[in-house]
């Protein structure tokens, strides 16, 4: 029984060219009153003048109702979001929602209605199993086009591991997904996938562009959605996917395996670094193999089985743990076979891939703007190829950096706003500053405690900005005046939202 009450016709043929006896399988019709639709007022921040907000624009998504009087729809569909509210696909009549927590990671948030009105007379979806290739699958949801809601009909044509995407963002997590053949138009985004039995196997979240394929369109599988849910009830809140602190290579090549002295047996992929912060640290080393996770056997290729006749990618495995959790990890050094316990847990990038939907961090210093860098600052400087198109020591930190501290930030000098007390100085943008206190709000407070003659900054290419420290700090108001900037400062931390006026 699905949850709208809608049953799996199975009878007996009796007529009609049928044999007797044959059963007759009716599709069902998945829950459609449980899909609503989403409208969202956004306020994104302006990484381009980062005391500022950008103009306010409005959005409409996709989203389903689930068990506990929930709301699921994407991430990026409430990116930023000011006010949300859904709409009841027969109703006339938007709702206020409160969004509960927002995993960027996995591209989905959850939201609640507290008007008792929204929940009369609808049925929560239920959740399916993970389908296989070829299974049916229809998305539904009000994409562009019209403003009923709208289906679209495919088969699974792929399952794998891919990097999530929000609003553009390559994000750091890996997750499995699906693969489908039915169009997912913009506005789908937050939609449910049903199986031909009326079940729920996933959250409709991007697509390709038609410039480079037709009709592939990407789900968010069960797996991750329930991951997502379990850990908001376990834990009260969001505290995201968990992640293996290295990175690694594949060892395909049998030189290579032949040198790290791996028996014909013996498979795994070699530790090119381990993250300094990463639990994992202390107990695994680069060069090490990793044999197997949680007992699984990993390959060459960094694939472990998966289902009849597939394998996945390993982090897989990861992927399925929670933040805290403790894994086995096999490895191989220097022909020893050793066993380790990790504690798996949540970790960042140097250069972060989102700002969790907070401001940026600036200050300003006789019109010096010292900024930090995300993925979102770097797309608002170079565009969507910011990755080609950002100098190449940003992009190598990007790429390959890692924090040496939780509150570690790559903090750059983004422009110089022109006064007479920093002449010389207007050519200098995205300069990286090489300090030592880890991040901005270090920054700040030495300039705010400097009672030394100078402020010196040193920047990358053994550049220099000095200025007199008294005249410096005097003439900052009149230059926030002058470019109507209320705030000297916005200090956020990575871990909870806090200003230094």
């Amino acid at each position: 029984m699905v949850s709208d009450g809608t049953a799996i016709g199975v009878g007996r043929g009796s007529g009609g060219g049928e044999l007797a006896g044959d059963p007759i399988v009716t599709r069902v019709e998945p829950g459609m009153d449980a899909v609503v639709k989403v409208f969202c007022t956004h306020v994104e921040p302006n990484f381009s003048l980062p005391w500022q907000r950008k103009r306010q624009y409005d959005s409409t998504s996709s989203g389903f109702l689930i068990s506990g009087r929930r709301v699921l729809t994407n991430a990026h569909s409430i990116d930023y979001y000011f006010r949300v509210t859904v709409q009841k696909r027969w109703s006339n009549t938007k709702y206020l929602a409160t969004v509960l927590c927002i995993g960027t990671e996995c591209d989905i948030a959850k939201l609640t209605v507290y008007d008792d009105e929204f929940w009369e007379g609808v049925s929560p979806v239920e959740f399916g199993e993970l389908p296989a290739l070829l299974d049916a699958v229809t998305i539904a949801g009000y994409p562009i086009g019209g403003d009923t809601i709208s289906v679209t009909s495919g088969v699974v044509s792929r399952l794998d591991i891919l990097f999530y995407i929000q609003g553009f963002h390559i994000l750091c997590i890996l997750h499995d997904y699906l693969q489908i053949d039915a169009a997912i138009n913009s506005g789908n985004s937050g939609g449910p996938a049903f199986n031909d039995k009326g079940y729920c196997v996933g959250i409709a979240f991007q697509s390709l562009r038609q410039d480079e394929a037709e009709n592939i369109g990407y789900v968010i599988p069960t797996p991750v959605i329930q991951h997502f849910i379990q850990d908001y009830e376990k834990n009260g809140a969001y505290t995201g996917f968990p992640i293996l602190g290295i990175e690694w290579q594949i060892m395909e090549n049998p030189d290579l395996r032949k040198a790290m002295d791996m028996k014909p047996e013996q498979k795994g992929v070699r530790i090119c670094r381990v993250n300094p912060i990463a639990p994992e640290s202390e107990v695994l080393k680069s060069s090490d193999i990793v044999l197997s996770f949680d007992g699984v056997d990993i390959s060459n290729d960094g694939t472990v089985p998966f289902r009849h006749g597939e394998r996945i990618g390993f982090s897989y495995l990861v992927s399925q743990k929670y933040a805290g959790d403790s894994s086995a990890i096999k490895v191989l050094r220097n022909s020893e076979i050793l066993n380790f316990n990790v504690k798996l847990t949540s970790l960042r990038r140097l250069i972060p891939a989102h700002n969790e939907g907070r401001p940026p961090s600036y200050y300003i210093i006789a019109g010096v703007v010292f900024t930090t860098v995300s993925v979102p600052y770097l797309r608002s400087q170079y565009g969507d190829n910011y990755e080609y198109e950002a100098p190449a020591k940003l992009s190598d930190k990007l790429l390959h950096s890692m924090s040496h501290s939780p509150d570690e930030q790559l903090v750059v000098v983004y422009q110089v706003l022109a006064s007479a007390i920093n002449t010389g100085y207007e050519y200098i943008v995205n300069a990286q500053v090489r300090i030592t206190m880890k991040n901005l709000r270090r920054l700040a407070e030495m300039v705010e405690n400097c009672d030394d003659e100078f402020l010196k900054f040193d920047l990358e290419y053994d550049q220099i900005v000095v200025l007199r420290t008294k005249t410096a700090k005097a003439a900052t108001p009149d230059i926030l005046a002058t470019h109507g900037i209320h705030q000297q400062c916005l200090l956020i931390s990575w871990h909870e939202n806090q200003g230094l006026h």
